[in-house]
């Protein structure tokens, strides 16, 4: 069989399956959609080892939540996620992601139930503590920030600042009716989900990439495709909260292709399988030969946390109950 007959019946297949995927239950986790990328990507085929210490980056972050006056449910498990993607680390380095990670979605969810402005995101910058996400992102800041170099707290001010730019354009689509095009959303999507989620690795895990390895292609690329992966699938897992939000891969391919919801999830998944490929390009062309041992070794270590993040986010879609 012909290589090109030999796509072409692959892909009809697929469309078939695709077709005959059943809708998560009433009740049940959207996330289940998400199931057939073990069988497509190969990074996601098997689930990622669990931290050993697992309960005690728990006590951990439930700890700094109380004191930080933000709450972090159990059931939600911030620290699991955290567990998984840093399992071949230190505790501490999960317990500081996982602090990161329970802000971040208090961040998100105030944000869309409008209990909060985007006002925050000035306070935060200037290092105001009025509200309870500005005391906890002060707090998170300092220790975060104290071993870091100039240069990467400007990387991540950049971050910030991307945030709140694409929640206001969110915030102004909403208020205009406006329904971002499928081209302009994965743009869109990367600034939401909050960019500098990817260069808090580096200090958790106490290390720095140079600065021209963070501006070189493949490492942008190498970002760019695991915030994409772990956007998406978490619009997949999150469409029944959303209410018809229109900010959600799912919704707008069902809106602009006439897709129905099972269809469009599988053209979802579609992209999700595609990027997963452009990660583990991008991790191949990475320039660790032109860099000392150390150097290399911190890179390598910050490169491993960002391709086993997609299982990680995986498993805790699938465990959590914040979806469901």
């Amino acid at each position: 069989m012909s290589t090109t007959v030999f796509a072409t019946v692959r892909t009809a297949l697929r469309s078939a399956l695709a077709s005959m995927m059943p809708l998560p239950r009433r009740g049940g986790s959207a996330a289940l959609a998400l199931l057939p990328l073990t069988e497509r990507v190969p990074a996601m085929a098997a689930p990622c080892r669990m931290h050993p210490a697992v309960y005690a980056i728990e006590a951990a972050v439930i700890d700094w939540a109380r004191r930080t006056g933000l709450r972090a449910d159990p059931e939600v498990g911030f620290h699991r996620m955290a567990g998984r993607a840093f399992a071949e680390f230190d505790a501490a380095a999960a317990a500081l992601f996982a602090q990161w990670l329970t802000w971040l979605f208090h961040l998100d969810d105030e944000l869309d139930e409008g209990s909060c402005s985007l006002d925050i995101f000035q306070g935060m910058l200037k290092g105001a503590s009025r509200h309870p996400l500005e005391a906890a992102f002060a707090d998170l800041w300092r220790v975060t920030s104290a071993r870091m170099s100039d240069k990467w707290r400007a990387r991540f001010a950049v971050g910030l600042q991307r945030q709140h730019d694409a929640c206001r354009a969110e915030a102004d689509n909403r208020a205009s009716g406006r329904m971002p095009t499928l081209e302009e959303y994965p743009a869109l999507r990367r600034g939401t989900v909050g960019p500098y989620v990817y260069d808090l690795v580096e200090p958790c895990l106490r290390v720095e990439v140079p600065a021209w390895v963070h501006e070189c292609e493949p490492w942008q690329q190498l970002v760019e495709a695991c915030s994409d992966v772990t956007a998406w699938c978490n619009d997949v897992a999150s469409r029944p909260k959303e209410r018809g939000d229109v900010h959600n891969f799912v919704v707008l391919a069902m809106r602009q292709l006439g897709l129905g919801e099972r269809e469009a999830t599988a053209w979802v998944l579609d992209r999700i399988a595609g990027r997963c490929q452009d990660m583990r390009k991008a991790a191949r062309l990475l320039p660790l030969d032109d860099l000392g041992p150390k150097e290399a070794r911190d890179a390598a270590k910050v490169a491993c946390a960002y391709l086993a993040a997609p299982r990680a986010h995986l498993d805790w879609l699938l465990e959590s109950k914040r979806y469901a």
